[in-house]
């Protein structure tokens, strides 16, 4: 009777074992397909992340682009307005002559500064080119409206 005892319990702590243990390995599984699947998502918003921030950077490089040709454009155009002026500064007297030289000759030093400028600028994102934007949009117009302001008090 101890033998059939002792038997029954030995098989009962082996039968408590191997179902402890596939227990445990059920949980080990399941743990694993949990981070495969966790790595998995990961990997897909990594990815999407990725996709979104190129095609952030192709919007940025883009849009500078367009504003790069459309600086020097305007650049060019000023270029064309200083020589203009120069045409008309050597009709005038020596004395306005000189003093129109002068000032003609700072708006041209302006513009090649703006020409500089842009041609330096190298992307730092968006927070950076935002404000070389404005700052070099206000340069720009202020050279624009001196142009102007140029021409105007020239013809009275």
């Amino acid at each position: 009777m101890k033998k059939t005892i002792l038997k029954l319990a030995l098989t009962g702590l082996f039968a408590g074992i191997l179902i402890s243990s596939c227990d445990k390995s059920t949980k080990v599984n399941d743990a694993k397909e949990k981070l495969s699947e966790a790595k998995e998502d990961s990997k897909e918003e990594i990815n999407d992340a990725q996709a979104t921030l190129k095609e952030a950077q192709d919007d940025l490089n883009k849009e500078y682009q367009k504003f790069k040709d459309e600086s020097e454009a305007k650049i060019a155009d000023n270029e064309r307005k200083i020589e203009e002026l120069k045409q008309r500064a050597k009709e005038e007297k020596k004395e306005i002559k000189a003093d129109l030289d002068k000032k003609i000759d700072k708006l041209e030093i302006k513009n090649k500064e703006l020409k500089r400028k842009l041609g330096d600028y190298k992307e730092d994102g968006k927070d950076k080119w935002q404000s070389f934007k404005r700052e070099f949009n206000h340069d720009m117009d202020e050279l624009g409206t001196a142009l102007k302001d140029f021409t105007v008090n020239n013809k009275k």
